[in-house]
Protein backbone atom coordinates (compact mmCIF):
# COMPACT_ATOMS: atom_id res chain seq x y z
CA UNK A 1 0.00 0.00 0.00
CA UNK A 2 1.37 3.67 -1.17
CA UNK A 3 1.03 5.85 2.14
CA UNK A 4 -0.34 8.97 1.67
CA UNK A 5 1.86 12.35 0.96
CA UNK A 6 2.17 14.75 3.65
CA UNK A 7 2.28 18.53 3.78
CA UNK A 8 5.75 20.23 4.25
CA UNK A 9 5.88 21.91 7.57
CA UNK A 10 6.86 25.58 7.28
CA UNK A 11 8.10 27.24 10.72
CA UNK A 12 7.97 31.14 10.18
CA UNK A 13 8.09 34.26 11.68
CA UNK A 14 5.00 37.12 9.95
CA UNK A 15 6.74 39.80 10.06
CA UNK A 16 10.46 38.69 8.79
CA UNK A 17 11.20 39.56 5.46
CA UNK A 18 12.84 36.50 4.71
CA UNK A 19 9.98 34.55 5.94
CA UNK A 20 7.37 36.55 4.15
CA UNK A 21 9.57 35.89 1.03
CA UNK A 22 9.52 32.59 1.14
CA UNK A 23 5.71 32.26 1.73
CA UNK A 24 5.38 34.32 -1.33
CA UNK A 25 6.78 31.96 -3.33
CA UNK A 26 4.96 29.40 -1.70
CA UNK A 27 1.65 31.12 -2.92
CA UNK A 28 2.72 32.33 -5.80
CA UNK A 29 3.58 28.87 -7.24
CA UNK A 30 0.49 27.24 -5.90
CA UNK A 31 1.87 24.97 -3.37
CA UNK A 32 0.44 24.49 0.42
CA UNK A 33 2.52 23.71 3.14
CA UNK A 34 1.66 23.81 6.85
CA UNK A 35 2.66 26.45 8.52
CA UNK A 36 4.09 27.06 11.77
CA UNK A 37 4.21 30.57 13.61
CA UNK A 38 6.15 30.97 16.19
CA UNK A 39 8.29 33.85 18.27
CA UNK A 40 12.08 33.79 18.28
CA UNK A 41 11.89 34.24 22.16
CA UNK A 42 10.69 30.93 21.91
CA UNK A 43 11.73 28.12 19.45
CA UNK A 44 10.11 25.18 19.35
CA UNK A 45 12.40 21.72 19.74
CA UNK A 46 11.18 20.44 16.68
CA UNK A 47 12.62 23.84 14.56
CA UNK A 48 15.80 23.35 16.39
CA UNK A 49 15.70 19.79 15.52
CA UNK A 50 15.01 20.19 12.09
CA UNK A 51 17.62 23.19 11.31
CA UNK A 52 20.11 24.41 14.45
CA UNK A 53 21.06 27.27 12.94
CA UNK A 54 17.21 27.96 14.72
CA UNK A 55 16.38 31.08 12.22
CA UNK A 56 13.20 31.69 9.69
CA UNK A 57 12.12 30.08 7.31
CA UNK A 58 12.38 26.22 7.93
CA UNK A 59 10.94 24.02 5.72
CA UNK A 60 10.85 20.10 6.40
CA UNK A 61 9.55 17.81 3.93
CA UNK A 62 8.63 14.43 4.17
CA UNK A 63 7.68 11.75 1.80
CA UNK A 64 4.88 10.86 4.20
CA UNK A 65 3.49 10.80 7.65
CA UNK A 66 5.37 7.70 8.43
CA UNK A 67 8.63 8.94 7.18
CA UNK A 68 11.50 8.77 9.62
CA UNK A 69 14.08 10.83 6.84
CA UNK A 70 12.99 14.38 6.12
CA UNK A 71 14.41 16.84 3.66
CA UNK A 72 15.42 20.38 5.47
CA UNK A 73 15.76 23.94 3.32
CA UNK A 74 16.76 26.17 5.87
CA UNK A 75 17.50 29.46 3.45
CA UNK A 76 15.29 31.82 2.04
CA UNK A 77 15.75 31.88 -1.25
CA UNK A 78 16.26 27.84 -1.36
CA UNK A 79 12.58 27.63 -0.19
CA UNK A 80 11.64 29.92 -3.27
CA UNK A 81 13.71 27.71 -5.66
CA UNK A 82 12.21 24.57 -4.29
CA UNK A 83 8.65 25.86 -4.53
CA UNK A 84 8.60 26.98 -7.88
CA UNK A 85 10.69 23.69 -8.80
CA UNK A 86 7.37 22.29 -7.62
CA UNK A 87 5.48 24.10 -10.12
CA UNK A 88 5.67 27.32 -11.81
CA UNK A 89 2.60 27.91 -13.85
CA UNK A 90 3.26 32.23 -14.30
CA UNK A 91 6.80 31.62 -15.43
CA UNK A 92 8.33 33.09 -12.08
CA UNK A 93 12.25 31.71 -12.60
CA UNK A 94 11.95 32.83 -16.46
CA UNK A 95 13.02 29.92 -17.42
CA UNK A 96 12.85 30.45 -21.24
CA UNK A 97 15.63 32.37 -20.33
CA UNK A 98 18.88 30.79 -19.70
CA UNK A 99 20.38 33.99 -18.52
CA UNK A 100 17.49 34.96 -16.17
CA UNK A 101 17.85 33.13 -13.07
CA UNK A 102 21.57 33.74 -12.66
CA UNK A 103 21.04 37.27 -12.82
CA UNK A 104 18.46 37.18 -10.67
CA UNK A 105 20.18 35.19 -7.98
CA UNK A 106 23.17 37.23 -8.36
CA UNK A 107 21.12 40.43 -7.37
CA UNK A 108 19.49 38.99 -4.70
CA UNK A 109 22.67 38.02 -3.16
CA UNK A 110 23.83 41.63 -3.35
CA UNK A 111 20.75 42.75 -1.67
CA UNK A 112 21.16 40.33 1.24
CA UNK A 113 24.81 41.08 1.51
CA UNK A 114 25.02 44.63 0.75
CA UNK A 115 21.70 46.15 1.22
CA UNK A 116 20.29 44.64 4.07
CA UNK A 117 23.09 45.52 6.06
CA UNK A 118 23.01 48.96 5.03
CA UNK A 119 19.13 49.18 5.46
CA UNK A 120 19.59 47.50 9.12
CA UNK A 121 21.85 50.60 9.81
CA UNK A 122 19.12 52.95 8.46
CA UNK A 123 16.33 51.81 10.62
CA UNK A 124 18.73 52.36 13.94
CA UNK A 125 19.34 55.80 12.73
CA UNK A 126 15.63 56.88 13.21
CA UNK A 127 14.81 54.65 15.81
CA UNK A 128 17.43 55.93 17.72
CA UNK A 129 18.03 59.66 16.03
CA UNK A 130 21.19 59.32 15.28
CA UNK A 131 22.91 62.14 13.16
CA UNK A 132 23.93 60.30 10.15
CA UNK A 133 20.32 59.87 9.49
CA UNK A 134 20.02 61.15 5.69
CA UNK A 135 23.87 59.92 5.36
CA UNK A 136 22.60 56.76 6.09
CA UNK A 137 19.28 56.68 4.11
CA UNK A 138 21.71 57.76 0.99
CA UNK A 139 23.70 54.55 1.48
CA UNK A 140 20.51 52.59 0.76
CA UNK A 141 19.75 55.19 -2.39
CA UNK A 142 21.90 53.45 -4.51
CA UNK A 143 20.19 50.29 -4.51
CA UNK A 144 16.86 51.70 -4.85
CA UNK A 145 18.30 53.78 -8.11
CA UNK A 146 19.33 50.53 -10.11
CA UNK A 147 15.30 49.44 -9.29
CA UNK A 148 13.73 52.36 -10.49
CA UNK A 149 15.94 52.47 -13.44
CA UNK A 150 14.72 48.35 -14.47
CA UNK A 151 10.91 49.48 -13.08
CA UNK A 152 11.25 52.61 -15.85
CA UNK A 153 11.46 50.25 -18.64
CA UNK A 154 8.96 47.47 -18.06
CA UNK A 155 6.31 46.67 -14.99
CA UNK A 156 8.37 44.37 -12.88
CA UNK A 157 12.47 44.25 -12.16
CA UNK A 158 12.81 41.83 -14.63
CA UNK A 159 10.48 42.13 -17.72
CA UNK A 160 6.38 43.01 -17.77
CA UNK A 161 5.70 39.55 -15.99
CA UNK A 162 7.07 39.49 -12.08
CA UNK A 163 10.23 37.45 -11.41
CA UNK A 164 11.55 35.72 -8.81
CA UNK A 165 13.08 38.62 -8.24
CA UNK A 166 10.37 40.66 -7.22
CA UNK A 167 9.17 38.31 -4.78
CA UNK A 168 12.34 38.23 -3.39
CA UNK A 169 13.36 42.11 -2.76
CA UNK A 170 9.76 43.52 -1.87
CA UNK A 171 9.68 42.73 1.57
CA UNK A 172 13.14 44.63 2.01
CA UNK A 173 11.84 47.29 -0.10
CA UNK A 174 8.70 47.35 2.26
CA UNK A 175 11.27 47.99 5.42
CA UNK A 176 12.77 50.56 3.70
CA UNK A 177 9.62 52.35 2.72
CA UNK A 178 8.02 52.05 6.37
CA UNK A 179 11.27 54.05 8.12
CA UNK A 180 10.62 57.74 6.76
CA UNK A 181 7.40 57.44 5.81
CA UNK A 182 6.58 61.33 4.41
CA UNK A 183 10.38 61.29 2.87
CA UNK A 184 10.03 58.13 0.86
CA UNK A 185 6.56 59.38 -0.35
CA UNK A 186 8.13 62.07 -2.19
CA UNK A 187 11.17 60.69 -2.94
CA UNK A 188 12.65 60.52 -6.60
CA UNK A 189 11.24 56.93 -7.10
CA UNK A 190 7.80 56.86 -8.76
CA UNK A 191 7.61 53.66 -10.54
CA UNK A 192 9.17 51.98 -7.23
CA UNK A 193 6.37 53.26 -4.83
CA UNK A 194 3.78 52.00 -7.87
CA UNK A 195 5.59 48.59 -7.85
CA UNK A 196 6.04 48.45 -4.46
CA UNK A 197 1.68 49.62 -3.56
CA UNK A 198 0.77 46.82 -6.45
CA UNK A 199 1.79 44.09 -3.63
CA UNK A 200 1.27 45.70 -0.95
CA UNK A 201 -2.79 46.03 -2.30
CA UNK A 202 -2.60 42.69 -3.79
CA UNK A 203 -4.67 39.74 -2.83
CA UNK A 204 -1.57 37.70 -2.64
CA UNK A 205 -0.09 40.32 0.20
CA UNK A 206 -3.19 39.58 2.41
CA UNK A 207 -2.87 35.72 1.81
CA UNK A 208 0.60 35.54 3.15
CA UNK A 209 0.04 38.37 5.97
CA UNK A 210 -2.84 36.37 7.41
CA UNK A 211 -2.10 36.33 10.92
CA UNK A 212 -2.08 32.26 12.66
CA UNK A 213 -2.26 31.16 16.40
CA UNK A 214 1.25 30.43 17.44
CA UNK A 215 2.24 27.14 17.16
CA UNK A 216 3.91 26.23 20.41
CA UNK A 217 0.72 27.48 21.85
CA UNK A 218 -2.14 25.88 19.99
CA UNK A 219 0.16 23.25 18.98
CA UNK A 220 -2.11 23.10 15.59
CA UNK A 221 -1.63 22.96 11.97
CA UNK A 222 -2.85 25.87 9.44
CA UNK A 223 -2.80 24.76 5.66
CA UNK A 224 -1.20 28.15 3.83
CA UNK A 225 -0.86 28.20 0.15
CA UNK A 226 -3.31 28.10 -2.26
CA UNK A 227 -6.32 25.45 -3.10
CA UNK A 228 -5.10 22.61 -5.76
Amino acid sequence: MTLPMTLPVLYSLRNCPYAMRARLAIYASGQQVHIRDLVLSDKPAELLTASPKATVPVLVIKANAAASQFHVIDESVEIMLWAFSQTDPDHYLHSQSASALPQMLAIITQFDTEFKGLLEQYRCSKRYHEPTLTQDRQACEHYLGDLEARLTQHHYLMSNNPSLLDLALMPFIRQFARVERQWYLQAPYPKLRQWLNHYLQSKMFTKVMAQYPLWLQSKQDHVFGKPQ
